[in-house]
């Protein structure tokens, strides 16, 4: 479904990610892994069209999407959910997610709202709180439902777990889980090393901008020198 080739890209004159490769198969949860700056948040950025791509190509089912525009592309079936959420704090609940459907038909948009609710309850209970007032747990299930409201067929989420408590890391990961079963494909980062290794079918490492090890998580799991290097993890801690 999503192919990078060669992917340079950063901000400004600064190059963040270098000469990175890797392919998302349809249906996969796909982790991108690796410490602070290794460029896993630039990597989901340039696929969504908020990066600037220095060279390389990027693919989405078959087709060349690196010159589209982000609105472009979110019509095409990609949805980000940024890390620190990036949601709106002064609107609602209610307007957060008609900001993340705006590509849609109303009806598509009732429906897709219907879906997002039955996938994080919580968030028909406070429908018309402004999202500067949530938890962080629930702002991240509104982030994640907001992409959703795109009705997306690739939906990206960074830092998933990133500050949130071992409960609300739960609501999220099961969320994960059944847009999987759904059929959505999702590409994900994350910090959290062992929750992304217990849902991930592949994996890539990165490294200061650079792609260090690409393989399915079973295999991860099971290389000690990966986890402990680049991974921050002891091999029990992984199993």
């Amino acid at each position: 479904m999503l192919q990078l080739k060669n992917v340079d890209c950063g901000y400004g004159v600064f190059q963040a990610v270098h000469n990175l490769s890797f392919s998302v198969e349809q249906g996969q949860i796909f982790a991108l892994l690796g410490p602070n700056g290794a460029g896993k948040s630039s990597t989901i950025m340039s696929i969504a069209g908020h990066v600037k791509l220095f060279a390389g190509s990027l693919h989405f089912d078959g087709q060349d999407i690196s010159s589209l525009l982000a609105r472009e592309r979110v019509r095409k079936g990609i949805a980000v959910a940024p890390e620190g959420r990036r949601l709106f704090p002064d609107l609602t609940i209610e307007e957060n997610l008609t900001v993340g459907g705006y590509s849609q038909s109303k009806v598509k948009e009732a429906v897709n709202r219907d879906m997002v609710f039955s996938l994080f309850p919580r968030l028909t209970e406070r429908l018309r709180q402004p999202a500067g007032t949530l938890s962080g747990g629930e702002q991240q299930m509104l982030a994640i439902g907001r992409a959703m409201m795109a009705e997306p067929r690739l939906l990206m989420i960074d830092e998933v777990s990133l500050g949130l408590m071992p409960k609300m890391v739960d609501v999220c990961y099961n969320a994960i889980r059944h847009l999987k079963s759904q059929g959505v494909t999702i590409l994900l980062v994350e910090q959290n090393t062992k929750r992304a290794l217990d849902v991930a079918d592949q994996v890539c490492v990165l490294e200061s901008g650079n792609a260090v090890w690409q393989g399915s998580a079973d295999e991860a799991k099971k290389d000690p020198d990966l986890i402990e290097a680049f991974l921050g993890m002891t091999k029990e801690s992984a199993a």
